[in-house]
């Protein structure tokens, strides 16, 4: 027995070793391709035309998949923008050691402090008087 150690995984009797060949004219190609689209599936993909034949051909049940309207696909892409901003942000905080946004706040409050430590000592500095 054989351990499989990675890598791609056999396909034994799923092997396809026959090949057809189709050849399509401009409009039969234009079909083909309004098909696929309509299936959301992009022609221009390697490994998407040929599995989805194959299923037509040999009868297997094929899913329409739900097609995102194009102001959702925009909203998306946007919404995809703004998270390589926010990436972009933390990483030049990250590289100017700008760990908390907070940082500065805790510097105000140490200098709060030390202003009441002062008042407090010029304080008892009268009283003592």
């Amino acid at each position: 027995m054989t351990i499989n150690k990675g890598g791609r995984k056999r396909l034994g009797e799923r092997k396809r070793e026959h090949a057809i060949t189709l050849r399509f004219n401009g409009t039969e190609l234009e079909k083909v391709k309004s098909i696929l689209q309509y299936y959301n599936l992009d022609f221009g993909k390697r490994g998407t035309v040929g599995p989805f034949l194959r299923k037509i051909i040999l009868n297997e049940k094929t899913t329409k998949k739900k097609q995102i309207p194009d102001g959702i696909s925009n909203l998306s892409y946007q919404i995809n923008k703004i998270g390589t901003n926010i990436n972009q942000l933390v990483k030049v905080a990250n590289y100017k050691n700008i760990r908390s946004p907070n940082s500065q706040l805790e510097q105000e409050v140490q200098k709060a402090n030390e202003l009441m430590l002062e008042l407090i000592e010029t304080m008892s500095a009268e009283n003592q008087e």
